[in-house]
């Protein structure tokens, strides 16, 4: 593994053909924290990149070509280059590699409450963290509205002293409209082009919508009355509503690109300003954030994105060990409709009662700028399903230009038969026409309502809000990404889930569903603010700790289930430790910590590098996971005891299929002066198979109220020569 340690420079190069270099050390400018340009020979750099043919000799031109410079998380600068120039760069004995700068795509009146964040409650982390207040949340998004009701100041305290960030004007953005909810405010656009800012706000305005619904859904100011089209009416909150806000524009452009760059210099500011967490929902599969160890070695708590690639396993991304990586998961409210169905031969029901549509049977697996037989399909109800189909063909493909086909040909509706996709974004297009999804099991009643003379009848009447326990939640959503990671599979992930399914939560003026890992993680970015402010020594490691080791992996004794096909019973690939609980988090009993040291080792180990399994597996997580047991492995473990002075806890664990687990010692015990606790954990096969991961757990238990649960994934190996597939 290769990243960017504390003692490298970093130069990144984006443009023309963008380019990520990493230099050689300079140990003692680096902890000064200098300018790369002063690290760095000014002259040698002009001589290497102000050739004839590149820059016709200009040094003020090099000088122009450096858009961003780096030197709170580690010291380095982005620049402008061509290739030609960038592999000259790349001869200078400074430089260690140079890489692309890559671009990264982006990945509520209820959810609050259903993480038990009751707001009218005198008890409880919401209350006894009071709400989040003098905790300031990092954004690194597509920007904010300003004038959105959700962030509003009003009762906040003032800016936190340790605050030294600025609100930055720009188009449409003034810098008195920040506020004591919205702190503070960045935006990086050197290293975009015209293009890329087409229909831009050049300031922290967020055009896309999707950083606004981020940051309400983590910090929003209470509000009354909201609801989208009368769904999910409520009161709209954000999990930390007193939290502070600074904001980092990022991400551009309707597509919300990410580049490299501009992330890499809102970690850099972030650091410099004083957050407390940072949180991003952004994400890439295969692609990993190393700047974001600078972070937490400044004792920021940094949450990530899983993705949005699922059901398919090995799309987890955001895979470093020292940040949360969260899945998403619905929660307890659904929006039925009912639909009512009649043959088309019935005396009572009239044809010509326009409530009354008849059904057009349509495949639906339409592509971009295909159409659906308008002469069929006019003034009818469009039925979609396609079963040999389904299987393969991913509805997240088709489901919007099957809207968009069904309203172009004149159609009264659409209903769609597929497994449960947990989103109502795809239906945005649809309007006032109604549109619906149907599983598999309603398909036989829509078929059997009419007969071979006969067109079957449909008439459909307007959704409502259904909240409670006779739904069925958490279950991971469908499209969130699973483990194992790809690129780092020693390391569980993700870590944990949390509401990610339909989240209204504010866009511009309005407010708006959203589904994605994108919601999910400003959910855990609240509560880590709520944890922060009940326990202001905790790091960024006990927090995390505290969420896994509390995480639920049931509700009401069922055991959380994830949608896919097929749907399944969740496993930690799915959702890591289970779906957060963070009441349970307040007092967790026992804590994983680590030192920042410990990811120094994790960052500067090459893959080449045989002792890096050895680093990788005793990194004090709280996880294990072993992508490879060929042979009995023993894995290090400490905890330290952030409950009561004494106490005795046990170790109970739950052995994946076909391997053998023993603890040493199997009994913790901690006295007053005695925090910590190391452990062995020695995984072994039964029977030596070549199989596929396997899953366990590891709990510490007091006999009382803690249960210290860690999951575990095991794949055992006979030969790496082949793949039991």
């Amino acid at each position: 593994m290769e990243g960017i340690g504390s003692s490298h420079i970093a130069l990144l190069l984006p443009l023309q053909t963008s380019y990520f270099v990493v230099a050689q050390p300079n140990n003692k400018a680096s902890k000064k924290g200098k300018s790369s340009m002063k690290i760095l020979k000014k002259q040698q750099l002009h001589t290497k990149i102000c050739s004839p043919e590149s820059l016709e000799g200009n040094k003020e031109a090099a000088l122009e070509s450096i858009i961003y410079s780096y030197k709170h998380a580690f010291s380095g600068f982005a620049a402008m280059l061509t290739e030609s120039q960038a592999q000259t760069i790349a001869e200078l004995p400074e430089v260690r590699s140079i890489k692309p700068s890559r671009v990264h795509p982006l990945h509520t009146t209820h959810s609050q409450d259903f993480l038990g964040l009751d707001y009218t409650k005198p008890t409880g982390l919401l209350h006894d963290a009071k709400y989040g207040d003098g905790i300031i949340i990092g954004i690194i998004d597509t920007g904010i509205w300003p004038e959105s009701a959700s962030f509003s100041d009003h009762g906040l305290s003032p800016i936190p002293s340790k605050w030294k960030g600025q609100c930055q004007a720009g188009e449409a953005f003034r810098s008195n409209q920040c506020n004591r909810k919205i702190i503070g405010a960045r935006w990086y656009d050197k290293h975009l082009s015209a293009e890329d800012l087409k229909g831009e706000y050049r300031s922290a305005r967020d055009t896309h919508g999707h950083g606004t619904h981020v940051a309400s859904t983590a910090a929003g100011a209470l509000v009354p009355n909201i609801s989208f089209h009368g769904l999910a009416a409520g009161y709209a909150r954000g999990v930390a509503p007193h939290a502070q806000l600074a904001v980092y524009k990022a991400c551009w452009g309707l597509g919300a690109s990410c580049h490299d760059a501009g992330i890499i210099k809102a970690f850099d500011d972030a650091i410099h300003d004083g957050v407390d967490v940072l949180s991003l929902s952004i994400g890439k599969s295969g692609d990993e954030f190393f700047s974001s160890f600078h972070a937490v070695k400044n004792g920021i708590t940094v949450i990530f994105v899983a993705g949005n690639e699922g059901p398919a396993p090995r799309t987890v991304t955001n895979a470093l060990p020292w940040v949360i990586t969260v899945a998403s998961a619905t929660i307890d409210r659904a929006f039925p409709t009912v639909i009512t169905l009649a043959n088309g031969s019935s005396s009572i029901v009239p044809k010509d009662n326009n409530n009354w549509y008849e059904i057009h049977h349509s495949s639906c697996l339409i592509r971009n700028g295909e159409k659906i037989n308008a002469s069929l399909a006019s003034g009818k109800i469009v039925f979609c399903y396609s079963p040999l189909s389904v299987s393969i063909t991913s509805p997240f493909g088709y489901v919007s230009h099957a809207v968009k086909a069904a309203k172009e040909a004149g159609a009264k509706g659409i209903i769609i038969a597929t497994y449960g996709l947990d989103i109502l974004d795809y239906f945005e297009k649809c309007g006032a026409m109604p549109c619906i999804f149907v599983d598999f099991d309603a398909v036989g009643q829509i078929n059997s309502s009419g007969d071979e003379n006969t067109t079957p009848l449909v008439k459909i009447a307007p959704a409502r809000t259904w909240v409670g326990g006779e739904v069925l939640a958490p279950k991971i959503s469908t499209f969130s990404s699973r483990g194992p990671s790809p690129l780092l599979p020693q390391f569980l992930k993700p870590d944990v889930a949390a509401p990610g399914s339909n989240i209204l939560a504010a866009v511009k003026d309005s407010y708006k569903f959203q589904s994605g890992t994108s919601m999910a993680c400003p959910h855990v970015s609240g509560v880590a603010a709520l944890l922060k402010a009940l326990h202001p020594d905790w790091s960024p490691a006990i927090i995390k700790s505290a969420l896994v080791t509390t995480a639920s992996n049931d509700r009401y004794g069922l055991p959380i289930l994830a949608n896919g096909l097929p749907q399944k019973i969740a496993d930690p690939f799915d959702y890591g430790g289970g779906f957060i609980d963070p009441n349970k988090a307040t007092d967790p009993g026992l804590a994983y910590d680590v030192d920042p040291k410990d990811y120094d080792l994790v960052v500067n180990c090459e893959s080449a590098n045989s002792s890096c399994e050895s680093i990788f597996q005793n990194l004090n997580l709280p996880s294990i996971a072993i992508p490879n047991l060929t042979m009995p492995t023993t894995v290090l473990r400490t905890v330290t005891n952030v409950g009561q002075d004494d106490a005795i806890y046990k170790a109970v664990v739950q052995c994946p299929p076909g391997v053998r687990i023993s603890v040493e010692p199997s009994v913790l015990q901690f006295k007053q002066g005695k925090k910590k606790q190391s452990f062995k954990v020695t995984f072994s096969m039964t029977h030596k198979v070549q199989g596929s991961y396997l899953f366990g757990s590891l709990a510490w238990c007091d006999g009382a109220a803690h249960y210290v649960r860690i999951p575990i994934a095991v794949r055992p190996v006979i030969s790496e020569n082949y793949a039991d597939l």
